[in-house]
């Protein structure tokens, strides 16, 4: 596997495999943030799906994939800081905000700072009309949190913080996409950093998360709370999996763009799984962000 993933770095197969890689993200994505969100104290779920980070790819990361060697180890656990920092803001926007009123927000911060990345780092570049298909992206994410803030009925009170919290986040997620991207073109064998990401990355919240779930009123069922970080590793592994080869087959800018069509499929998971409410408005702005992603995508060819 990992001889065919660099034997198609920067081909046409290269391109198609990172675009269907950077969608198959999204839509993993979308379902991770739920599960986080969810019904069961953020922390508390981050926290048991981060244990299960560890424990399914410790052994990976021991006895299939090659060992780091020299930097590559430097490279692998600088990423820690970056992703406990974007776990933090993501626990905290969501324990203040409607999952689809933050989501949004995070995710279209993201794009745009990842571009500007991508150029300093990888010297990447966008036409006039990959950036105007970003605007038309991010008119439908930004227009769709907006949206969502003027109807949704609950913890108002909490929004603003957890739309302020959520942006900064956004920039969190600019800011590891690119250093991870960097970090996994830099090492010779791509699964070799992912599974030891998933590793070194895990070994912050489960603690947060214990002392957390000692403190809450209302403990959730230890039993249901690990069942669901399982199912948060797997969606994990494919998420973060599918984006990071999508960035080192082909422009990491537009993986990126790509995978903020997350934001659609949250939106409908908002709707079928957590009952919120989809109407034309947010069709309208749904395709909005299709949309742009298409434009992305054609302009840069």
């Amino acid at each position: 596997m990992s001889t065919w993933i660099t034997s198609i770095e920067g081909t046409e197969a290269g391109h198609h495999a990172a675009l269907l890689l950077a969608l198959f993200a999204a839509f993993l994505h979308a379902i991770f943030g739920a599960l986080q969100k969810g019904r069961v104290d953020p922390w508390v779920s981050r926290g048991a799906i981060d244990i299960w980070n560890n424990i399914l790819a410790l052994p990976i990361a021991l006895f299939v994939v090659p060992w780091p060697e020299g930097r590559e180890w430097l490279l692998i656990a600088g990423a820690l800081p970056i992703h406990f920092a974007y776990k933090l803001g993501m626990a905290l926007a969501y324990s203040r905000g409607a999952f689809t009123v933050v989501y949004p927000v995070v995710r279209g911060m993201g794009p745009v700072f990842t571009v500007f990345g991508a150029w300093i780092v990888f010297g990447e570049k966008f036409t006039p009309l990959q950036w105007l298909g970003i605007l038309v992206l991010l008119s439908g994410i930004f227009g769709l949190a907006i949206y969502n803030l003027r109807t949704i009925e609950v913890a108002r009170e909490t929004l603003v913080p957890a739309l302020a919290i959520a942006a900064i986040t956004g920039g969190l997620v600019a800011l590891y996409t690119t250093y991870d991207a960097y970090a996994i073109r830099a090492t010779p064998d791509p699964f070799t950093f992912l599974a030891w990401f998933f590793v070194i990355a895990s070994v912050d919240m489960p603690g947060i998360a214990l002392w957390r779930w000692w403190h809450l009123q209302d403990r959730p069922d230890p039993v249901r709370v690990m069942w669901l970080g399982f199912t948060g590793a797997i969606v994990a592994f494919g998420s973060f999996g599918s984006v990071m080869l999508a960035t080192r087959l082909d422009k990491v800018g537009e993986a990126a763009v790509l995978r903020e069509t997350s934001t659609v499929f949250a939106a409908a998971i908002g709707y079928f799984i957590l009952k919120d409410t989809i109407g034309p408005r947010r069709i309208v702005l749904m395709t909005l962000i299709a949309l742009g992603a298409i434009i992305v995508e054609l302009a840069g060819r």
